[in-house]
């Protein structure tokens, strides 16, 4: 491989639209096929990288650090970083991907990189770019991450965006250990609102149950656990959520979030809290900031988000770019820019000057606000998909592509550039370029070719156009001649064009293949200027089959003679089709079918799907080859291993010395004919996406152009080649080059007029001819080849349409007057066809023919009547099959609902009254219900004899009454009553569990068991008495009938007609009557078979020849029309009876003779005993007429009230089996709940036994890491104490300098230079300018340190008088003394890290202590709640009339707050209650008593009171009359000085003595004061123990009193008398408070009267 040369790009086109970011600040870089271009903004020039690999996938580039990162397209892929602009490989990561990475993100905080893989094993990974180690990897549970973005102020955090989520990844790291957690983002619906789980995290119990058991999550009833569980939500919460589109990350560490539904989320990752920023559901747009033209924000705008100074810049799929301005919550719409194309990236330059917007089809537009406000195109790239790219053969510095949507662009050779383009309005399948004028013919679907003209390569023309085909042109190829183009299609046609456009590109003709065209390849030998033609075709290959599929096993070899074709005008007939004399073929067949060939000289090169590999065959020489009819068998001489994956295009070189090949693997592979074995490859083109699809050398045979299948990518490849090979080179081809061009004709070309589809347009009696002939051709079918292609253009005349109507023309125009003799005599035969027509409606219906037996068309006739008889047996197969169906449905229908039951659904309805009684439809039980009900029942018989008895008959004690009788009805009604229904009045099972003792799930299991059996004895005893009730009703109709036919032969010979009451059974009544179908029914005509027929004849037959042998009976006749077939009268006949008048009756009366008048009164004598007995038999009948109808009123009344009887047993049925449904519902309901609790329980286990597992790994990663710590520790203490060393022996150091002169060194010691480090940003104003952190790495600071140390260690520095040799030693001992101290640093920084680390280790792990101990506590919560469950049942109880006393509600009782009590408690308290009353009447009579003496003593209370205050006036009229001793003694007393000492001193006796006497009375004043307190605090308990009683008794009195009132009027007399008796106690503790008072007061009173007699003397002392 080395020998024959290399490949390399020269330059890429297209673009994939996945991908584009900044490398720098003008730079930007994305993926074209197999490179990655870097594209600058400013100079518009492009580089390329090849990828390393196989494709390139996901791509990042980084412009702060310069770096990128891309992914290659293949199994087990690695992902490549490369250094900007030296485009130098940094590093390979070899992850553990097995198919491909979806998304690579690059750090701008440090080298770091991030990757996610696809499945099978989707994986999050951490890389460091520099070295290239895994740091920690972590499972993504199946999510396909699509975008990955680190945050740019932190890359601790990583935001992983797929279609459905938004995941935040954080990384701890911990020195060399990395670890990832997730924390998913919570999205919420498309309405706005937040999506609540099914589940809790804890169990919760109050120590309640509910009515239908403890609370358990939804999750656990659904049997979820795990992760299952936590994400389970309920499908009534259960709301779409949005998706997101795109990410975009904000200077505080916040997150846009762009949805495809049309939301703006904020999420800040600090609450973990997501915001609405916008909604189109619920926020408006300014009316203000938008146009009438602009569309509405909906869905698909925030599809690309980029953060720019500005604000926030969106666009999506409306064309429409906004900038938003956002503060907190707020967000507003700032400005609008309208666009031409559907926006799918936005990029923001690193300065935040420039935004790249990618529009869907390729182009890059650049927007700089600041500068313009228009939109900039950058980069003008491929439209839509490259079909075909060609190098211009006479023209080596251009190349032509043209992509599948009809964009024809073309490029400079040397560096890619777009020249020109055109657009040819149609839908392109292939192209090739003429090697003698400069034009390119491209093939369309509609079947067009297609001449456009490039001698002006900045105005390409279309000059010409030709359609012919009906379907799709497959292949186009020029000769190496320059002489022929070949067109064929997947019809046979090979078609032959002058390539010259003096001729205006004529057909030349046309030939055929015999099956459908695969390939073309062609092979000029200039000695005998013939054009060989090697065509690949396939005989079982149809128009319908698959294009893509291009295989086949035949190939047929043409000599084209090019003089013979170009120069003679007689080489095809008038329709076009090549002379065979001019043509010489061969046919071939290869062992392998072929997708692709190439001829060289005998030599032919083929490509074989089927084994990979490329075939090289040896053709026959001309003398050997045999005739066009015999095929010949070729074997391949020599077969290489091709590409991988195929199918793959094979081309030689234009100097017939190289084999080119590109296959879906993308790989292009250039071998030296010479020898196979020695090739150059290439990858041009991504296998993920086809791979490659075209490929075409340039005319010197120096490049190699190559187009992609799905990408729109167009490849152009250098071959650099060996010196050998160089100076090896055959010069007569660049020779032959020259000669073929021809200027001339690039002159014609130059003249030719732009093509006009209206002056080119075909006329329309052409175009009516093209339709004749295309309706006669059955060789395409065109609409299944391309429905897409408008009527206009699959029904538009080809060339080979046009000649053949040219062709009808002439044979019209010679054959003109045998047509008119022929279409005469047409007319001529219709004319009489029509009189026919006409006769044939005249006649009558069953001499009329059918309009098609006019066809004179025999064979027309009978395909009609083939075609008639194929239709009746279609339908009567498909109504045979139909009918079938229905047969086979009824009867799975009758087997299923009828057969299967052993007692069929049936009803009785009354005679008299609209009462209908239904039976129960019952099916016969299987096998395994009885095995399963006699082992229920075998269970239960050892369970019962197992039982304790003592316990029984304490339980039968507690039952007993006091009354026998009353024992045994209350016995009756209580075990009613706790069975919970009334089957035991009808059917019961002895094996029946109590419902008070079901507390295993085998036992319930076993209750529901013997409960259906209940059920299905009730059934079975109603259905008994309905069938006997049948049965009656059966008789009772027989019985009837009977009495009817009595009745009416009764009323035939009264002469009544009157209509009988009768009745017969119902459809409902006989159900079986459904299944049969009655001939009545049948309202169609009977359609007979002849076979039916036949028999219904000779039926008919034998009934005729057996009426005619029955012979003469004329006796029976006359004895049945004289007598009524009797012999003997019978007296039923009297009333039919005459007597026969005499002759003589017809004479007047006066004629008579004496014996006709006796005659006469003989006659009437006996016509009025005979009117006698007529009316006496008359009487006889009507009264037995009667009897009958009173009979059958009273039977059928009877029956009536049977069936009424039978409807309330129906209904008494009916409810009992309601009860045990509803006992079986709720054992059912119950072991579902157990199952609830346990899957629950098994829940809690298993996230307890997770947590645990979890818990243990994180305690033994707890102790390494402490360890690490503490070693790390040592290890920083140790670099510590080293430096302090150092700082210490610096003296020890400089021993041999002066002192003064250590002093200046060790200043100089401790001086350190600034590192200021670099900043990329200057702009305050840039969003993130001012909070991106510094993108040197930490270890980049001693670099940067030890760099600034050389200014310091220049000598300029050093003290005067100092040695230049201990300077140099200085600066040696400062170097170290510096490395030691950024060592610490860096080790301090490391330990900080560390023990935060440990610190995040160690919450975590008293997190998992505390979620342990919540979960061990829930599930022992949650075991109580299952013991309290299962020995709470729900028991189910009868009650009669009178014993529920709880109010009723509107539908349905409530019994939440009741309670159950036994009737012996509510008796025992009636009768407590009847005591109390009587005590309460004979204490309320006390009562009354005692009140008659409170009366007398409130009476003579009022009597002293009276008298008192008499005394008291008194006393206060004699205390005002008293004269003062004062003034006596003052009037006696002469010395008034002497008597004033006197009675000074006499009261200061009188004070003093009054103050002692005053102390004891207040000391026993307050002794009696404490008396009385301590009385009265005793008072007071008593008090309160009184209260507490009455309170007591009040609430049992106010009980007992409810329960009174419902049973006895004495309550109300009772509540009267408690009334009384309240307000008697009342006022009898108000009096004695009031004797108390009053005796205190008569205490103080007579206390101040004593007082006050000592004070004022009276008249009476004075006396």
């Amino acid at each position: 491989m080395d020998e024959v040369g290399t490949l390399h790009v020269s330059w890429a086109q297209g673009f994939a639209c996945n991908s584009l970011a900044f490398v720098d600040v003008d730079t930007v870089c994305y993926t074209s096929g197999c490179c990655v271009v870097f594209l600058n903004t400013e100079s518009k020039s492009r580089r390329f990288l090849p990828s390393p690999g196989r494709g390139v996938g996901a791509l990042a580039a980084e412009a702060r650090s310069g770096f990128l990162a891309f992914s290659e397209q293949q199994l087990r892929p690695s992902i490549y970083v490369y250094r900007y602009p030296e485009l130098a490989l940094q590093s390979q990561l070899v992850g553990t991907a097995h198919l491909e990475y979806t998304a690579v993100a690059l750090s701008s905080a440090g080298p770091y990189v991030a990757s996610c893989s696809s499945f099978p094993d989707p994986t999050i990974t951490l890389w460091n770019r520099e070295t290239g180690v895994l740091l920690c990897s972590h499972p993504l549970a199946g999510q396909n991450v699509t975008t990955l973005v680190f945050n740019p102020m932190n890359w601790h955090q990583i935001c992983a965006m797929s279609s459905s989520s938004v995941v935040l990844w954080t990384v701890e790291r911990s020195n060399h250990l990395h670890m990832m957690k997730a924390s998913v983002i919570d999205l919420p619906a498309i309405d706005g609102s937040l999506i609540e789980m099914g589940i809790g995290s804890s169990h919760q119990s109050n120590g309640e149950l509910t009515y239908l058991g403890p609370q358990i999550p939804t999750s656990a009833v659904a049997g979820l656990k795990g992760e299952w569980a936590e994400k389970f939500v309920p499908k009534g919460k259960l709301k779409p959520r949005v998706k997101p589109s795109s990410v975009c990350w904000s200077a505080a560490s916040q997150l846009y979030v762009g949805c495809r539904e049309g939301h703006l989320l904020l999420v800040n990752l600090n609450t973990a809290l997501t915001s609405i920023l916008f909604s189109p559901h619920t926020h408006a747009v300014p009316a203000g900031l938008t146009c009438n033209n602009d569309p509405p924000i909906q869905a698909g705008c925030f599809n690309s988000l980029a953060l720019h100074k500005d604000g926030l810049f969106t666009a999506g799929t409306d064309g429409m770019l906004r900038r938003w301005y956002i503060k907190g919550n707020h967000v507003d719409l700032m400005k609008t820019w309208k666009l031409e194309e559907i926006v799918t990236i936005i990029s923001c330059s690193p300065e935040c000057e420039i935004l790249l917007l990618v529009s869907n089809t390729g182009c890059i537009y650049q927007h700089k606000t600041s500068l313009s406000e228009m939109m900039v195109k950058v980069l003008e790239v491929l439209n839509g998909e490259v079909v075909a790219a060609v190098p211009m053969v006479t023209d080596n510095a251009n190349c032509v592509s043209v992509s599948s949507d009809g964009e024809l662009q073309v490029w400079s050779m040397d560096a890619g550039i777009c020249r020109g383009s055109i657009s040819v309005h149609d839908q392109v399948t292939t192209m090739v370029s003429c090697p003698v004028a400069e034009y390119v013919a491209v093939g369309t679907r509609s079947g067009h070719v297609l001449f456009v003209d490039l001698t002006k390569k900045q105005q390409p023309r279309l000059v010409h156009r030709v359609k012919l085909f009906h379907v799709q042109v497959e292949n186009l190829l020029f000769d190496q001649g320059g002489n022929i183009l070949i067109v064929s299609s997947l019809d046979p046609h090979i078609f032959l064009l002058d390539v010259r456009p003096s001729k205006d590109f004529a057909v030349i003709g046309y030939t055929d293949a015999e099956g459908a065209i695969l390939t073309l390849t062609t092979q000029y030998i200039r000695e005998t200027q013939n054009v060989e033609l090697m065509v690949v075709y396939d005989e079982a290959r149809d128009d319908g089959r698959e294009a893509g599929l291009k295989e086949g096993r035949l190939i047929m070899l043409l000599t084209l003679p090019v003089d013979s074709l170009t120069g003679l005008s007689g080489c095809a007939d008038p329709r076009g089709l090549l002379n065979s004399e001019i043509l010489q073929g061969c046919k071939y067949e290869v062992p392998q079918p072929v997708s692709s060939c190439a001829i060289n000289g005998n030599q032919l090169y083929c490509y074989c799907q089927l084994r990979r590999a490329i075939q090289r065959f040896q053709l026959p020489e001309k003398s050997d080859r045999l005739s066009d009819q015999t095929l010949v068998a070729l074997v391949p001489d020599l077969e290489l291993q091709g590409h991988p994956l195929g199918p793959v295009t094979l081309l030689l070189s234009p100097h017939q010395k190289w084999l080119a090949s590109v296959g879906h693997d993308g790989l292009l592979q250039v071998r030296d004919l010479t020898n196979l074995d020695r090739f150059m490859q290439m990858q041009c083109h991504s296998c993920w996406l086809g791979g490659g699809q075209s490929l075409a050398f340039s005319s010197d045979v120096q490049t190699v152009l190559t187009t992609g299948h799905r990408g729109r990518s167009l490849v152009c490849t250098r071959l650099r080649l060996s010196d050998v090979e160089k100076d090896s080179r055959d010069t007569q081809y660049e020779q032959s080059l020259k000669i073929l061009a021809k200027p001339s004709e690039n002159n014609i070309l130059r003249k030719m007029a732009e093509w006009d589809p209206e002056t080119h347009s075909p006329s329309g009696s052409a175009l009516s001819h093209t339709e004749e002939a295309i309706e006669s051709r059955p060789c395409t079918s065109v609409a299944d080849k391309d429905n897409s292609l408008p009527c206009s253009i699959l029904f538009t005349s080809t060339w080979l349409d046009n000649r053949l109507s040219v062709v009808m023309k002439q044979e019209s125009l010679q054959f003109s007057e045998d047509r008119k003799d022929i279409r005469r005599g047409i007319k001529e035969l219709r004319n009489t066809i029509q009189e026919m027509m006409d006769e044939n409606e005249t006649l009558p219906e069953i001499e009329r023919m059918e309009l098609q037996e006019f066809n004179l068309n025999v064979d027309e006739q009978r395909r009609l009547q083939q075609e008639g008889d194929e239709e009746v047996v279609k339908i009567q197969n498909e109504i045979e099959l139909e009918n079938l169906a229905k047969c086979y449905l009824k009867d799975v229908l009758r087997k299923e609902c009828w057969d299967s039951l052993k007692v069929k659904g049936r009803s009785i309805k009354a005679f008299h009254t609209h009462c209908e009684i239904k039976n129960y439809p019952m099916t016969e039980r299987t096998q395994e219900e009885l095995e399963k009900l006699h082992r229920v029942e075998e269970i239960r018989k050892s369970e019962l004899i197992n039982t304790n008895l003592q316990i029984l008959e304490h339980q039968n004690r507690v039952l007993v009454e006091k009354s026998e009788k009353d024992d045994e009805e209350g016995s009756e009604a209580e075990g009613t009553a706790l069975k919970g229904s009334i089957s035991s009045l009808y059917s019961s099972n002895e094996f029946l569990y109590s419902q008070f003792s079901v507390y295993l799930r085998e036992q319930k299991i076993n209750q529901i068991t013997l409960l259906q059996d209940v059920i299905y004895k009730v059934k079975t005893a109603f259905n008994q008495e309905f069938d006997a009730v049948y049965k009656q009703k059966q008789q009772e109709i027989n019985w009837v009938r009977e009495k009817n036919k009595r009745i009416s032969k009764i009323m035939d010979e009264l002469g009544i007609r009157e209509n009988l009451w009768e009745t017969t059974m119902s459809d409902d009544e006989r159900p079986e009557r459904s299944l049969t179908v009655e001939d009545s029914e049948i309202k169609v005509e009977l359609y007979l078979t002849s076979e039916q027929r036949e028999r219904k004849e000779e039926e008919k037959k034998a009934e005729k020849q057996q009426l005619t042998s029955k012979g003469d009976k004329s006796r029976e006749h006359a004895l049945g029309y004289m007598m009524g077939g009797v012999l003997q009268l019978r007296k039923e006949g009297i009333l039919k009876m005459e007597v026969p008048q005499p002759e003589f009756i017809s004479k007047p009366e006066l004629q008579w003779t004496e014996e006709e008048k006796r005659m006469f009164k003989d006659y009437d004598k006996k016509v009025k005993e005979l009117n006698e007995e007529k009316e006496k038999f008359r009487k006889i009948l009507e009264s037995e007429m009667k009897k009958h109808h009173e009979s059958i009123k009273e039977t059928t009344v009877a029956f009536d009230e049977t069936l009424n009887k039978l409807f309330e047993k129906k209904i008494k049925s009916d409810i009992a089996i309601s009860q045990e449904d509803l006992k079986i519902a709720n054992l059912a309901h119950s072991i579902l709940t157990e199952e609830e609790i346990l899957n629950r329980e098994n829940d809690l286990n298993y996230k307890l036994q997770q947590t645990k597992t979890l818990k243990k790994n994180i305690k033994a990663d707890l102790g390494n890491h402490t360890e690490e710590v503490e070693a790390f520790r040592e290890t920083y203490d140790n670099a510590v104490a080293e430096d302090k060393l150092l700082d210490k022996g610096f003296r020890k150091e400089f021993f041999d300098v002066p002192g003064h002169l250590v002093d200046q060194l060790y200043k100089l010691y401790k001086r350190r230079p600034r590192v200021q480090r670099m900043r990329t940003q200057t702009d305050s104003t840039i969003p993130l300018k001012d909070h991106l952190p510094s993108n040197q790495a930490p270890n980049e600071g001693p670099t940067l340190m030890m760099k600034a140390m050389e200014e310091l260690d220049s000598p300029e520095n050093m003290p005067e008088g100092l040695d230049l040799a201990i300077w140099e030693r200085f600066c040696l001992v400062r170097r170290a003394k510096l490395e030691k101290e950024q060592q610490v640093k860096i080790k301090a920084l490391t330990l900080a890290e560390m023990q935060a680390f440990l610190q995040r280790m160690t919450a975590e792990d008293e997190n998992l202590s505390l979620e342990i101990e919540k979960l061990t506590q829930d599930i022992s919560s949650l075991c109580d709640d299952k013991i309290r469950f299962q020995q709470d049942l729900m028991v189910q109880i009868l009650l009669k009339q009178g014993q529920v006393e709880v109010e009723s509600g509107d539908f349905i009782n409530d019994y939440s707050n009741s309670l159950l009590l036994h009737r012996s408690v509510v008796e025992d308290l009636n009768t407590k209650i009847r005591t109390l009353g009587k005590q309460k009447i004979s204490i309320m009579a006390e009562i009354k008593d005692f009140r008659k003496g409170i009366i007398q003593q409130e009476w003579e209370h009022r009597k002293m009171g009276m008298l008192m205050e008499d005394l008291y006036n008194k006393a206060r009229d004699i205390q005002t009359l008293h004269v003062s001793q004062n003034l006596l003694e003052h009037l006696r007393e002469k010395d008034h000085d002497h008597k004033i000492s006197k009675q000074d001193s006499l009261s200061e006796k009188i004070i003093s003595l009054q103050e002692k006497n005053h102390a004891k009375r207040v000391q026993s004043c307050q002794k009696l004061i404490k008396q009385l307190e301590m009385q009265a605090s005793m008072k007071a308990k008593e008090v309160e123990d009184l209260d507490h009683r009455l309170s007591v008794l009040k609430m049992a009195v106010s009980e007992r009193r409810a329960i009174c009132e419902g049973t006895d009027t004495e309550a109300m007399q009772v509540a009267e008398a408690e009334a009384r008796h309240q307000k008697i106690l009342e006022r009898k503790r108000l009096i004695q408070l009031a004797r108390t008072q009053g005796e205190e007061v008569e205490a103080l009173r007579a206390e101040l009267n004593r007082w006050r007699m000592r004070s004022f003397p009276c008249f009476h002392q004075l006396k």
